[in-house]
């Protein structure tokens, strides 16, 4: 391996608990590392070293390998540095000595991999001893003192037109690039000649608490590219879903829902190329169970705790977690929709579920989400 990513992912985080595996975009932030590093054709292999089997699980299956991280580098204090120089000598020990080590962060959720596999291979032509991942900015910079904030970047006392101020550039955090020898040499992640390997701003975003990952999932809609939903399995609520979670009420108190034809024939595309389907319902009225037989698919419905029977369900079915989508479209929903590969929600679904979703569909429950869901499932298929 001429070049290797290593992405530092310990556990313990204070200022959002679990940040390492927290959904943006639908998918745990050491996944969406592990992604990108994947999608750079320099980078021979992909490594997460961590002291948590919850985000090495998440790694595993985003397509990572594990360096286990010894606790006296994975505490509040400890450096990534430490990481890195833990994960090369571990690597050594498996016979695996590179020449390059990109060092990738999972709080940066939209971490450029062309970029990312330009700064790989610049360094491994000898053009960078070490590059990292920045952008372009025109700001101008203060800094305070007893006399008062006075300028860093500009004298304060002429304020030239952007088109005639050079550009200065941020680090946007994603990743960092670096000749393995001088890196071991030096200690540091900067050394030799440092490249900037530029990144467009809006992937600048690094996630150190709650505000910051709720802009960021709201910033995944726009930058993540929509791709074609690959499953092995599909389980959907009932209510918000296949219906516009409303129901009709006589005067008897028998209850009614309105369904989406449109929705029945993507049902019987998904059926026809022989994909294992299920409602999974906490709704008890019976007409869950009409529909289901009308679709000709499985029913499971008055399941107050749909997660354990999600998990029981896929077991039988042979199909892992990360291969099912599951659709929901309320706050009863998040611990499956957290649970599966594929977390899709109608377009009219509570935000907190919107939040941790894949995709987010453009129909509404009850009016063609199932039909869009189901064309990009078949898209997948070939």
């Amino acid at each position: 391996m001429r070049a290797v990513a290593i992405i530092p992912a310990r556990g313990g985080s204070k200022g959002v608990p679990g940040k390492n595996v927290a959904r943006v975009g639908g998918v745990p932030l050491v996944a969406r590392a592990v992604r990108a590093a994947l999608a750079a054709p320099s980078i021979d292999g992909v490594f997460v070293s961590t002291d948590d089997a919850t985000i090495a699980a998440a790694a595993r299956e985003a397509g990572a390998e594990i360096i286990d991280r010894p606790a006296d580098i994975a505490g509040d204090l400890a450096t990534s540095e430490a990481a890195l120089l833990h994960g090369l000598d571990s690597l050594a020990a498996r016979g695996i000595e590179p020449q390059v080590l990109a060092f990738l962060q999972a709080t940066s959720p939209f971490i450029h991999a062309e970029a990312l596999d330009g700064a790989v291979a610049s360094v491994l032509a000898g053009e960078h001893d070490s590059m990292l991942a920045a952008f372009e900015t025109y700001a101008f910079l203060w800094q305070r003192g007893e006399a008062g904030a006075t300028g860093v970047n500009h004298d304060h006392s002429f304020r030239p037109r952007r088109q005639d101020r050079e550009p200065h550039y941020q680090e946007s955090g994603a990743f960092y690039v670096m000749d393995v020898a001088g890196f071991r040499a030096s200690g540091f992640r900067f050394f030799g000649r440092v490249g900037v390997a530029e990144v467009p701003a809006a992937t600048g975003i690094e996630i150190d608490d709650v505000h910051e990952l709720e802009s960021a999932r709201a910033l995944a809609s726009l930058l993540d590219t929509p791709a074609p939903v690959d499953v092995d399995a599909l389980v959907m609520d009932f209510d918000g879903v296949h219906t516009e979670d409303t129901a009709i009420v006589d005067q008897n108190g028998v209850e009614s829902v309105t369904v989406s034809r449109s929705d029945g024939m993507g049902i019987s595309m998904l059926r026809k190329a022989g994909l294992p389907m299920m409602i999974l319902s906490r709704e008890e009225n019976p007409v869950v169970a009409a529909r289901a037989r009308k679709l000709g698919i499985e029913v499971s419905h008055d399941v107050q705790d749909k997660l354990p029977y999600l998990e029981q369900w896929c077991a039988e079915k042979g199909v892992p977690l990360d291969r099912v989508a599951y659709v929901g479209n309320d706050l009863p929903d998040l611990p499956c929709l957290e649970a599966v590969g594929w977390p899709v929600v109608p377009a009219d679904a509570h935000p907190r579920a919107a939040a941790v979703a894949r995709v987010v569909l453009t129909r509404p429950g009850g009016r063609g989400a199932v039909r869009e869901l189901a064309e990009a499932i078949i898209a997948a298929r070939g």
